[in-house]
């Protein structure tokens, strides 16, 4: 089937969609913002290696994300560190997004991207520690833990769903 213009932009629209809802539904929204978060919506990163069209859908979602709940300098810092850093993660680790699971091993490209995404959290810890005067170091470590965390979660749930959802149009 030939990929259209249309279809492209609705199937980012959906994603981008999913990661505002999973971010700031009621339940999940406690623990998708401050200094420690789970935002389960960083499951959807993944979808990036399925598709280079994502890097824009959960760019934007974390974007209208952030602008529900903080500040303009979250839109801007977390919108820009999403897409530089997933889009370098998704170039870094490309080479490793055809070995899938096998015998309960994590695919190599999600785990090591999980780690290069939880570091890139220093962003956030810097934008914290500037807007809310929070200590730069103990929020690195939190927020990085929690997106690994979350990484590692979404990791097995994309991984499955990737086998068996057609996510690379």
């Amino acid at each position: 089937m030939k990929k259209s213009k249309t279809y492209d932009l609705v199937t980012i629209a959906i994603v981008a969609a999913l990661y505002v809802v999973l971010t700031v539904a009621p339940g999940l929204n406690a623990m998708s913002y401050g200094p420690v978060q789970f935002r389960v919506s960083e499951m959807l990163n993944f979808t990036a290696f399925f598709n280079k069209k994502y890097i824009v859908a959960v760019t934007i979602g974390c974007m209208i994300s952030n602008f529900l709940s903080f500040t303009w300098v979250d839109v801007i810092v977390g919108g820009l560190s999403t897409l530089i850093f997933l889009s370098l993660g998704v170039f870094l680790f490309d080479r490793f997004k055809k070995q899938y699971f096998f015998n309960g091993q994590l695919n190599k490209a999600f785990f090591y991207f999980a780690l290069f995404f939880s570091a890139s959290m220093f962003t956030i810890a810097l934008e914290l520690k500037v807007i809310s005067g929070l200590p730069f170091w103990w929020t690195w470590l939190t927020l990085a833990l929690g997106e690994f965390a979350s990484l590692l979660v979404g990791a097995f749930i994309m991984d499955k769903l990737g086998k068996r959802v057609d996510l690379t149009r």
